[in-house]
Formats: structure tokens, C-alpha cells, sequence
């Protein structure tokens, strides 16, 4: 999940959506450690073939789910800064 969630963040900054947001390695941790901890865990139990049938429709829920706590942890980073945003 953790893998998923880092991949998802690099995605949005490489995008228009996070052109004003600090991009140093803290503000992406900080982003990845919010959403890791508003996300529920993912623990799934079934049969093999049920599997391979809701792994798709999960897959794009879960990522709708991580873009949009990825959108509210910007915010609270860009508020809630932990150093001075130097442009520089």
C-alpha cells in the first residue's frame, strides 16, 4: 500500500495540481504519512477466483480513494508547514 500511495503522490506533483505545493522530500513524507493514516487497511479474504473478479474495481476505488486523501493532505501540509518554503 505504502508502495502504491508514494507512486500516487509523485503523479499528482508531477502534474499541473501541484505546481504551488512544496516538492522537498518532508512535505512528501508528510503527505505519504497523512494519507497512510486516513486510508482503512485493505485486508482481503476470499477465494482465488472471486479474486481476480473485484481486483480490477477495487484497484480504481482505492486509487480515486488515495488521489482525494492526497488533495486534502496538500492542503494540510501547505498550512501546517514543518519548515519556511524557500523558492530557491
Amino acid at each position: 500500500m505504502e508502495h502504491l500511495v508514494l507512486e500516487t503522490i509523485e503523479e499528482v506533483f508531477a502534474s499541473e495540481h501541484a505546481r504551488d505545493m512544496c516538492h522537498c522530500e518532508r512535505c512528501r513524507l508528510d503527505i505519504a504519512a497523512i494519507v497512510l493514516n486516513s486510508l482503512p487497511p485493505t485486508y482481503v479474504v476470499t477465494y482465488e477466483g472471486e479474486v481476480r473478479k473485484r481486483t480490477y474495481a477495487l484497484a480504481v476505488q482505492y486509487k480515486a480513494d488515495i488521489v482525494r486523501e492526497i488533495a486534502r493532505a496538500m492542503e494540510t501540509v501547505t498550512t501546517h508547514a514543518h519548515h519556511e518554503r524557500s523558492d530557491g
